[in-house]
């Protein structure tokens, strides 16, 4: 297989026709050069320039051969390009998994701004629970992982991200659904059908959500189950029940569901970004945490 260096020391001879100027052109002495193309064509079993005349001229053989190396020593070129891109965060493909309920803001005005600073990367999102997501992580299938906090995983690193509170959110012909968003107690809604979601969908999350209405005094009567937090809302628009979810879900879901603020101590609810420990990051990943925080920052 012929190497990238020996494609180059051809074609600096083929493009001058002076083995003396493609030597100085290549920061060589001459003998060397003269070898390695000799060398060249006795591997290759050809005859690639015509040395018989005071000039040197390329055979047919040889200037289909010249072709051919243009054509490699581009691809070396670009590959050197893409790989000095790549380190600088410039191009590649950033996968980025997430929980249903991260698809708001502030993950929209990152995802914004990442798109805007490299136009060039490719974003590739999946939704995940978070414990699946963090197996995802560890196996390499992505590279960045927007979840709900949960006890600490070998091999990951965490960064708390978004905090936000629970909301109650209501069905739209609820008593209190038209009422001013005043605080309520959370008690309150002990007798109402619950959607809930399910406990293996994300534990730590759902066993919080259980300890907020406990501390509250309440069990929830759960009639419904759902597998996601938009899956909630769905479910609480089509009337089935009320939820808890994450105050900033409530006010991004489109159609808009009714929700109430707690007088209860509502938990904080949070979202981590959460990537592989190896030390250092890759550099899209550096830069998507970047923009992250600042985005986060800006809201």
């Amino acid at each position: 297989m012929i190497e990238v260096r020996q494609a180059r020391y051809f074609l600096a001879v083929a493009e001058t026709l002076h083995f003396g100027r493609a030597a100085e052109q290549l920061a060589m002495s001459q003998p060397p050069l003269s070898q390695a193309i000799l060398q060249l064509e006795r591997r290759l079993g050809v005859r690639l320039f015509d040395r018989s005349g005071r000039q040197v001229t390329l055979t047919e053989t040889g200037r289909a051969f010249a072709a051919e190396c243009r054509t490699l020593v581009a691809a070396a070129r670009h590959a050197e390009e893409v790989a000095t891109q790549a380190e600088a965060g410039l191009v590649g493909t950033l996968r980025v998994g997430v929980v249903t309920s991260a698809l708001s803001e502030p993950l929209l005005g990152t995802l914004a701004a990442f798109r805007q600073a490299r136009p060039r990367v490719e974003l590739r999102i999946t939704e995940w629970d978070t414990g699946s997501a963090q197996q995802a992580l560890l196996q390499h299938e992505i590279d960045i992982a927007v979840v709900r906090p949960s006890a600490p995983v070998r091999g990951l690193r965490a960064r708390p991200w978004r905090h936000d509170e629970f909301v109650i959110a209501l069905p739209p012909d609820h008593p209190l659904a038209a009422d001013a968003p005043h605080p309520v107690d959370l008690a309150r809604f002990a007798d109402e059908p619950w959607v809930w979601l399910r406990r293996e969908a994300s534990p730590d999350y759902h066993d919080q959500l259980m300890a907020t209405c406990r501390r509250a005094g309440l069990t929830p009567d759960v009639r419904h189950l759902a597998q996601s937090i938009l899956t909630q809302l769905a479910m609480v628009r089509c009337g089935l029940g009320v939820t808890l979810v994450p105050n900033v879900t409530a006010a991004s879901t489109e159609p808009p569901v009714p929700f109430r603020p707690l007088t209860d101590r509502a938990d904080l609810v949070e979202l981590s970004l959460v990537s592989r420990d190896g030390g250092t990051e890759e550099p899209l990943t550096r830069e998507f945490l970047h923009i992250a925080e600042i985005a986060d920052n800006a809201g």
